[in-house]
């Protein structure tokens, strides 16, 4: 909570005639600071206090919390991540097999994968990317505390086997109509 009050201090200074019209009542102003305390509370104070910081030298207006999240992401991120955004489009433009596609990085493929790759390629982006974004977010915030996300081995991956010979094909036909009693 005193992270969530130094943020709101800074926004005053920064913010003075905005914040002040935004939150001139005290009980107003202490629930914006329990939704922003239970949303920020995956992030730790120094990447609250970054992405504060991020928030006021980029806006020219008081921001939102969506706005404060993303800033919080971005600083907790580490370098080489793709902005949700290009994650997103990334995911969706990958071509089959995706275990052998080139990833920016392997939380791409992951958010990828948890999100379907069926939906990404077929459903609207207003369904698809809030889906992909709470997984990426999800990931990034496993990311930031040591988890570690490989890619597959596509050379793991089943690949695809020649047809059969004629003579095969029709000796198994045989078999299968022997198991099933259809030549009678």
């Amino acid at each position: 909570m005193d992270t969530i009050n130094q943020v709101f201090a800074l926004f005053r200074l920064n913010f003075h005639n905005q914040f002040y019209s935004a939150y001139s009542d005290t009980d107003l102003l202490n629930q914006v600071k329990r939704l922003w305390l239970d949303a920020l509370a995956h992030f730790d104070r120094e990447q609250i206090l970054l992405g504060a910081k991020r928030v006021i030298e980029t806006s020219d207006y008081l921001p939102t919390l969506n706005r404060m999240l993303q800033c919080c992401e971005a600083c907790q991120n580490p370098a080489g991540l793709p902005s949700p955004r290009s994650a997103y489009l990334e995911a969706c433009n990958a071509p089959s097999p995706k275990s052998a596609h080139h990833w920016s990085h392997p939380v791409v493929y992951h958010a990828g994968l948890a999100t379907g790759w069926y939906l990404l390629a077929h459903e609207a982006e207003t369904v698809s990317y809030p889906l992909f974004l709470d997984h990426y977010r999800r990931l990034c915030r496993e990311l930031g505390k040591g988890r570690l996300l490989a890619l597959p081995d596509p050379a793991g991956e089943a690949t695809e086997k020649p047809p059969l010979s004629r003579e095969v094909s029709r000796q198994r036909l045989a078999e299968l109509k022997a198991d099933l009693k259809l030549d009678e």
